[in-house]
């Protein structure tokens, strides 16, 4: 639903508003939807302690021309429609591929997306920039059969799949949170209203 809603709407989107919509906003949309449904994981570990944050900073990681990477951080993305976050995605972004960044631009971050998929892989395992809790890694957008149960029986059709792979401190977060987090980024993109309008 994401894609073919981006396919139709990326033209008008870049008319209306001068950016570029990619399917990265969206699916930052979703993670910060599932953070608020789940404030634990959006956190740190301190000592003997976890202090849970009020605002959710999200970290993008991104590769600059160099080829190093750095990880731009979105602060207070809870409060950003999808044209603020898309705004500053493409800005953050931008400048981080060219070493334009200022300093407290990649600080703070309380929860890192990490797109993998970029680089054509399907899915990786991503190391926690600790004292954050979590990490997501983003594998590419793939065409694939799949079976779908229906009323009248199972068919094969070809969707768009993509893999989510969550890394996170497991002095905090056991496997059933951690699951059943990923589970609702999971739940959120592939629930997307396709008619909702930009």
């Amino acid at each position: 639903r994401i894609v073919n809603w981006r396919k139709k709407y990326k033209a008008e989107y870049q008319t209306r508003f001068g950016e570029k919509l990619s399917l990265s906003p969206l699916f930052t949309e979703a993670v910060i939807k599932a953070l608020h449904d789940f404030p634990e994981i959006n956190a740190s570990f301190d000592g003997d302690r976890m202090i849970i944050k009020r605002s959710v900073n999200i970290g993008i990681a991104t590769a600059m021309e160099n080829g190093n990477l750095i990880v731009p951080v979105i602060k207070d993305a809870g409060h950003l429609n999808l044209q603020g976050l898309t705004t500053k995605l493409n800005d953050l972004t931008g400048r981080a591929r060219v070493n334009k960044l200022k300093p407290d631009e990649i600080q703070g971050g309380t929860f890192t997306i990490s797109n993998i998929g970029t680089f054509g892989n399907i899915m990786g395992t991503p190391i926690i920039s600790q004292p954050q809790l979590a990490i997501l890694a983003l594998g590419a957008i793939k065409k694939k059969p799949v079976i779908q149960e229906t009323q009248e029986g199972d068919i094969i059709a070809i969707r768009h799949m993509m893999f989510l792979s969550l890394s996170f401190d497991h002095r905090v977060i056991d496997g059933y949170k951690g699951g059943i987090f990923l589970n609702r980024i999971a739940h959120y993109l592939e629930t997307f209203d396709n008619n909702r309008t930009i």
